[in-house]
């Protein structure tokens, strides 16, 4: 069911037997030896961390390192200068039966605001964007359950987090996500959120998608929400887009309910060049509390390289 971007993830083979001009050759080496470079010094780092957690007698063994950079530039009415450069590195350790890795990212603590397939402006207004360091344990992973522990420093401030994810499946067409957690932060509190998503399969590459989200916290008064309805669709084994809508806001707060946003987007998203390099286009329209929920259109281009080794 859940086909889509699914050769984000994964290297594209391709095959050719175009002759290249000299130019063309010189710029395919360099992109390569920028690939081979970043994936090497990551991985290299890997190697010296977990060497920490060898016994004497022990064996080095190989990590697995995936590190995704991606800039992205968000011109929209009234504001054109949002460029947003990003990155994220997972190390797994194998001497943890790769059940322990270390997640850097210059994100907010993945996923706590935002809900899945979300890309347009996804930090909220009071949120700044944080750097975090963390420790991630997985526990009881099986194809429809999984168990996440992570202990980490974000913005300055540790926190410590449990998720427990569960997939159930109706039918060969249906099936849902239930996805509570807590998080602990030492001087914003205690905090919990609740995923729900529902997915129906329309055909074999296409897919509706509903979620949403509620998250309540001792920093913030009242609880936050967000919905999100998406249609998914796979349009080849390079490209795939996203035709969403999304609302998000706050109730039982001081104001009482209150709808922050509405944002409509298209999504294209396709692999070119290399076959880690990804790049998309989105088009977007976004109804602002702020702007007195005045039209503000706008538009996200984006270009991610991954880079795994191990």
């Amino acid at each position: 069911m859940l086909f889509y971007f699914a050769f984000a993830s994964s290297a594209q083979a391709y095959a050719s037997v175009e002759v290249k001009a000299p130019a063309e050759q010189k710029d395919e080496h360099w992109m390569q030896g920028l690939h081979e470079t970043v994936s090497d010094s990551v991985y290299q780092s890997a190697q010296w961390f977990d060497s920490f957690f060898i016994a004497n007698d022990s064996e080095q063994q190989s990590p697995k390192t995936t590190a995704k950079i991606s800039f992205a530039w968000l011109p929209k009415s009234r504001d054109w200068s949002e460029i947003k450069p990003r990155f994220r590195l997972r190390v797994k350790l194998p001497h943890f039966q790769d059940r322990v890795s270390v997640v850097l990212s210059d994100e907010t603590d993945d996923e706590l605001n935002n809900l899945p397939l979300e890309s347009v402006n996804t930090n909220s207004s009071t949120e700044e964007e944080k750097f975090s360091l963390a420790l991630n344990y997985t526990q009881d992973k099986k194809n429809d359950r999984l168990m996440n522990y992570r202990l980490g420093i974000s913005g300055g401030d540790i926190f410590a987090r449990a998720k427990h994810k569960r997939r159930l499946t109706i039918n060969t067409k249906q099936g849902f996500l239930v996805e509570p957690s807590m998080y602990y932060y030492l001087n914003d509190g205690l905090g919990a959120k609740l995923l729900l998503e529902y997915d129906y399969q329309l055909s074999s590459k296409s897919l509706f998608r509903l979620n949403y989200s509620i998250r309540g916290s001792a920093a913030f008064s009242g609880i936050r929400w967000k919905h999100g309805f998406y249609k998914l669709e796979q349009i080849n084994h390079t490209t795939a887009s996203v035709l969403s809508l999304q609302a998000e806001g706050e109730r039982n707060g001081a104001r009482g309910f209150v709808i922050d946003k509405y944002t409509l987007s298209y999504r294209y998203r396709f692999n070119a060049v290399r076959d880690w390099l990804f790049f998309e286009i989105e088009p977007f329209v976004e109804f602002p509390e702020q702007e007195n929920y005045n039209t503000t259109p706008g538009i996200a281009l984006r270009i991610e390289g991954f880079f795994h080794k191990g």
